[in-house]
């Protein structure tokens, strides 16, 4: 991403990382789109702020939502909506096509820390505290949905400067340093933290088609 201003289409906006991440967005000089189920979720208002009401698994026109748009986040997620259907892989595999239409080239995935990798394994404590934890939590319907959509970003855009960032997200609360990118390494971070970092990705061209971790290198 160039460092001159930017139009962010942002999915997620009113969650948790998403409320961060808009905020940093705004205050670096770029514009943000925010497609929301509720706009009185937002907790900011700027000028440069665009709230579009609406639900990604509404009939979108989401050749309009691109327009003008330079980068697309997509921090969603609806654990509960996901055990019974792949809402994110339904969508992404929209978002895509219309990204090609409108000429759009980056896109940046927030999955989770236990999401498998496409035709890798994960560490076995890894594998134990998702088989247990991450399936007590009801969690393992939103991973296989996330692993779905690796799936076909690896295999079917491979056009597209994609990033997946798979976040092991704790709590709110102040930063605890700096997040950096890893393939086995990862932290428990603050959404604050998350969001910062997934800025912070989409300057990385050697992150792009990359489907990693993120951990903490020294912290406060």
């Amino acid at each position: 991403m160039e460092a001159s201003p930017s139009t962010f289409l942002v999915f997620g906006a009113t969650g948790r990382t998403g409320q961060h991440f808009v905020k940093i967005a705004l205050a670096n000089g770029h514009k943000v789109k925010a497609l929301v189920r509720n706009p009185s979720k937002m907790k900011q208002q700027h000028i440069h702020l665009e709230l579009i009401q609406g639900s990604m698994m509404d009939d979108q026109d989401i050749d309009a939502l691109l327009h003008d748009v330079d980068v697309v986040i997509c921090m969603l997620g609806d654990a509960q909506q996901q055990q019974k259907e792949p809402i994110n892989t339904l969508f992404v595999k929209r978002i895509i096509p219309a990204m090609r239409r409108q000429g759009v080239k980056q896109f940046l995935y927030q999955a989770g820390g236990f999401t498998r990798p496409y035709k890798e394994k994960l560490p076995w404590l890894t594998w134990i505290l998702k088989n247990t934890v991450a399936r007590r939590a009801g969690l393992l319907g939103q991973h296989k949905d996330n692993e779905s959509v690796i799936e076909y970003l690896v295999d079917e855009a491979q056009d597209i400067d994609w990033i997946v960032h798979r976040a092991c997200i704790i709590a709110e609360g102040p930063t605890k340093g700096r997040l950096q990118r890893d393939q086995t390494k990862f932290s428990l971070a603050t959404f604050g933290d998350c969001a910062a970092y997934n800025y912070s990705l989409l300057k990385d061209d050697s992150a792009i088609h990359t489907c990693d971790l993120s951990y903490y290198s020294k912290s406060f």
